[in-house]
C-alpha cells in the first residue's frame, strides 16, 4: 500500500463518523494550508493576488466615482442652490424678469422640513473695465440673509460681502480667481463695471473677496454683489426680485421638494432643479456610473477567471486523491465541496488583502490629495475620494458569491474522474 493511500485512508477513518461538511472542510484545510506542491502554490498565489487587485480596484473605483459626484454636486449646490424659482416667461437671458416677493409662499417653504433655506437673488450682465483689460461677467445679487457657508470655504483671499452698511455693501464685489488672474486684480483693488442698458450705467466697485468654486462655467462667468444694487439699476420696485434660491435638507428628495413647490407657488412662477440648470454636468455624472459598472464587471471577470484556473489545476494535481476517495465511497458532491471550500479559503484571503489594499490607497489619497487632476477638465484639482462602508460590504459579498457560484461548474470535473484511472494517475 502506497504512502499516499495510507495517509488518505487515515484521514477517512478519522472522519468517517463525522458529517460530510466536517470531512470536506477538514480535507480542504489540509489542501489549503499543508500542501507541498510547488506549482499549485504558485498558481494559487497568482489567483489570490488577482482577487486582491480586483477587489482593491473595485473599491477605489467606487470611492472615486462617489467622490467625483459628491464634490461636483456640492460645488454646484453651493453656488446655485438646489432649486431656482423664477418668473414663468420666455426670458432666457442672464437678466431676470422681476416679480414681487410673496411672503405667503416664503412661509410655506420655511414651514416644510424639506427645505433649509430660501433666499432672494437676481442676476445682471455687465462688463468689468480696468486700466488695461475688460471682461464680460454676470453679477449675481444676494441679500444680507444669504448663506455664505459655501463661499467661505472657497475663498482664496479676502472675505465675503459685509451688509452692515447698506450703502457700502453696494460698492463691494466678489470675483473668481479666474477673473482676478485675467484682469490682474487682487483684494482691495477698484474698478468700474458697465451695465449695458438704456441709458448705459456704470458703477465703481472694490474687491472684498476672491473665490475659487472650481467649476469653469461658474468661475468664468459670475461675480457676486448686492441685490439692492441690481434692483436700483433695473428701476424695480423695492419688493421686486429676480428669483428665489432654495436649498433642500436631503438632495435625494430633490424631486419631492420640487413637486411641493409646483403645488404651492403662484402660477406666474416656475421652479428649476439644479440638474435642469446644469444638464451637461449632471449627464456627465451619470456617465461616470456607467464607467464604474463596466469597471466592476471587468474586475469580477478577471477574479473569477483566475480562480477557475487555480481550481482546475488543484483538481488535476489531486486526481489520485479523488480516485481514492471515490473508491472508498465518497460521493461526487462531497468531493466537489472539498475544492469549493478550498476556493472559498483562497477567495477570503484575496478579499482580506484587497480590502487592505483598496482602503490604504483610498485613505492615502483622502488625506494627502497626492494624485492631481486638471481642474479645467475635471472641475477639481485632485482625485476625490468618498468611502461608504455599505459599498465595501456589497463588493465583498458580491465577489465572494459570484466567484463561488461560477466555480461550481469547473468543480464538476470531479464527476468525470474514474476511480480506477485516477488511482493510477501520476
Amino acid at each position: 500500500m502506497s504512502d499516499q493511500f495510507t495517509r488518505n485512508l487515515h484521514i477517512c477513518e478519522s472522519t468517517k463518523n463525522q458529517p460530510a461538511l466536517s470531512f470536506a472542510s477538514f480535507i480542504s484545510a489540509r489542501i489549503s494550508f499543508q500542501s507541498n506542491r510547488t506549482f499549485s502554490k504558485l498558481i494559487v498565489r497568482i489567483a489570490v493576488v488577482g482577487i486582491m487587485l480586483g477587489l482593491g480596484v473595485m473599491i477605489l473605483s467606487v470611492a472615486v466615482i462617489r467622490g467625483f459626484k459628491q464634490e461636483i454636486r456640492e460645488k454646484l449646490r453651493g453656488f446655485a442652490g438646489d432649486i431656482l424659482v423664477q418668473k414663468f416667461d420666455n426670458n432666457y437671458s442672464d437678466q431676470n424678469s422681476p416679480f414681487n416677493t410673496d411672503n405667503s409662499f416664503v412661509k410655506k417653504v420655511q414651514s416644510n422640513p424639506l427645505f433649509t433655506r430660501i433666499m432672494p437673488i437676481a442676476t445682471k450682465p455687465g462688463i468689468i473695465k480696468t486700466r488695461t483689460e475688460i471682461e464680460g461677467v454676470v453679477m449675481k445679487g444676494v441679500s444680507k440673509n444669504y448663506d455664505w457657508t459655501f463661499f467661505r470655504k472657497t475663498l482664496v483671499a479676502g472675505k465675503v460681502i459685509d451688509f452692515t452698511d447698506t450703502v457700502e455693501a453696494q460698492k463691494q464685489i466678489m470675483i473668481s480667481s479666474y477673473t482676478a488672474s485675467r484682469l490682474k486684480l487682487k483684494v482691495g483693488d477698484k474698478f468700474l463695471m458697465y451695465f449695458v442698458q438704456e441709458p448705459l450705467k456704470k458703477r465703481p466697485f472694490y474687491i472684498t473677496g476672491i473665490f475659487d468654486v472650481g467649476v469653469e462655467d461658474i468661475d468664468k462667468t459670475f461675480v457676486l454683489g448686492d441685490l439692492a444694487l441690481i434692483i436700483k439699476l433695473n428701476n424695480w420696485n423695492p419688493d421686486e426680485i429676480g428669483g428665489y434660491e432654495l436649498r433642500v435638507s436631503d438632495f435625494n428628495r430633490l424631486e419631492e421638494a420640487n413637486d411641493f413647490l409646483s403645488d404651492k407657488m403662484p402660477l406666474k412662477l416656475k421652479s428649476y432643479m439644479i440638474s435642469e440648470s446644469y444638464p451637461a454636468i449632471f449627464e456627465w455624472l451619470k456617465l461616470l456610473d456607467v464607467n464604474a459598472q463596466v469597471m466592476l464587471i471587468l474586475m469580477l471577470i478577471v477574479a473569477t477567471i483566475n480562480m477557475i484556473s487555480a481550481l482546475l489545476i488543484i483538481i488535476l494535481e489531486r486526481t489520485s486523491m479523488i480516485g481514492i476517495f471515490k473508491a472508498m465511497g465518497a460521493g461526487n458532491w462531497t468531493i466537489q465541496k472539498i475544492f469549493l471550500y478550498n476556493a472559498s479559503y483562497l477567495i477570503g484571503l484575496g478579499l482580506a488583502l484587497g480590502n487592505i489594499f483598496g482602503l490604504s490607497v483610498s485613505l492615502f489619497q483622502y488625506y494627502t490629495h497626492f494624485f492631481k487632476l486638471d481642474e479645467e477638465s475635471y472641475y477639481m484639482k485632485f482625485v476625490p475620494i468618498q468611502i461608504q462602508w455599505t459599498d465595501m460590504i456589497f463588493l465583498n459579498i458580491g465577489t465572494l458569491v459570484i466567484c463561488l457560484l461560477v466555480l461550481i461548474i469547473p468543480s464538476m470535473l470531479v464527476t468525470k474522474i474514474s476511480p480506477v484511472k485516477a488511482i493510477r494517475f501520476k
